[in-house]
């Protein structure tokens, strides 16, 4: 292991582009884990979270060790590690995104009765599990869908509640746990396997 971070050492004294690639690779991979880490720890995975931060720290000591060998007569390595740090978040946050970790909560209110009906027809149908409330406006009665879902499943129920009815109020919360209701058995019962 000494060996390997001699070797390191030694690499990262240079002013290659090797070196500047390896850096800014090196720096983008240690930002994009140490976001997941935390979205996974902030949404209840901490074993996953904790395994991702040996990765992520490692990554840091090797990254970091080779910005500040020789930092001062190559100031490059520095705004390689700034800008790779940048792009590090961003790709972090567009991972979170795609993998979708996690449960959401939405609540949706509904323009009128009919469209509610069709829309909650149309979700339950698709193994989405609904509480219905009515509910009262400035003007009128109004119909208001209560779920709990998987995050993956948000965009397919978005899409369902857009085709239906064209002037619904959605808002989207994350949950960190849940406990009882559908959700709950659905997935005990294996009806939720790969996104169904």
């Amino acid at each position: 292991m000494n060996d390997f971070l001699q070797s390191i050492e030694t690499f990262a004294m240079g002013s290659t582009v090797w070196v500047y690639v390896f850096i800014f690779f090196g720096k983008i991979l240690e930002v994009s884990f140490g976001t997941l880490r935390i979205v996974l720890i902030n949404r209840g995975e901490r074993t996953v979270g904790s395994l991702i931060a040996i990765l992520e720290i490692s990554l840091w000591l090797i990254v970091a060790s080779s910005v500040l060998v020789g930092f001062k007569t190559d100031f490059v390595k520095g705004i390689v590690y700034a800008l790779a740090f940048a792009c590090g978040n961003y790709i972090g946050s567009w991972l979170d995104e795609l993998l979708a970790f996690g449960l959401s909560s939405m609540q949706v209110v509904l323009p009128d009765m009919a469209s509610a009906k069709e829309a909650e027809a149309c979700l339950r149908e698709k193994g989405f599990g609904i509480t219905t409330l009515d509910v009262h406006g400035r003007d009128d009665d109004r119909s208001m869908l209560i779920m709990t879902m998987q995050r993956k499943r948000l965009p397919q129920a978005i899409a369902i509640l857009e085709e239906h009815c064209n002037g619904a109020v959605v808002t989207v919360s994350d949950i960190k746990t849940q406990r009882g209701g559908y959700l709950e058995r659905a997935v005990r019962s294996g009806q939720l396997r790969n996104g169904k």
